[in-house]
């Protein structure tokens, strides 16, 4: 898959480039923590440990299915989304024009995607699939908040990434650990 996706060597016994080292990480450095940090429910128990809960966005509620969810008991605005994947988001802003029923199926939607399964991506395979309600928080944008990413190689912060307007007009700027901006992407 590397092969096809690059058209470059895997080179794992002695990995050099960034997308080696990330290949090689997922095939050999296996530490049970990492199921812990895909999972969104759990990382929020595992950061509260390691910094404190003060740095954790408000949990409104953990669910197994969509219609276990009591809409009228959210507050007018918060955030539903899948705990195991990415991009299965409801951002709810206005409560009274959201639509529950598409809502509903976004999240169902969700509860399928399997990342194990898929990509054998081993983090992945023993996450109770859940829906998670977050209190919906905005930046100096006034609209969304922004992303923040940080990369390492070798155990050491190199690269951070920060996503804007991911639900607008995504675009993404990439950092050395100095902070200046580098002409680099990310796909």
């Amino acid at each position: 898959m590397f092969w096809l996706k690059t058209g470059k060597k895997l080179h794992l016994d002695k990995p050099m480039t960034f997308k080696e080292k990330i290949q090689w990480t997922k095939l050999y450095y296996r530490r049970p923590e990492y199921t812990v940090m895909a999972d969104k429910v759990k990382v929020k128990e595992y950061v509260a440990d390691k910094i404190g809960k003060q740095y954790i966005i408000s949990t409104l509620g953990v669910w197994k299915d969509p219609d276990e969810i009591d809409f009228d008991a959210l507050p007018n605005q918060f955030v539903l989304k899948c705990n195991h994947d990415s991009g299965s988001i409801v951002i709810c802003k206005d409560k009274s024009k959201l639509n529950v029923k598409k809502a509903k199926n976004i999240l169902r939607k969700g509860l399928e995607h399997d990342y194990y399964k898929k990509f054998r991506e081993w983090a992945y395979k023993d996450i109770p699939k859940r829906i998670l309600a977050e209190k919906y928080m905005v930046d100096e944008s006034g609209t969304e908040l922004k992303d923040y990413k940080i990369l390492c190689l070798n155990g050491e912060p190199e690269i951070i990434a920060v996503d804007y307007g991911r639900f607008s007009n995504h675009f993404r700027n990439i950092y050395s650990k100095e902070w200046k901006q580098l002409d680099l992407e990310i796909n």
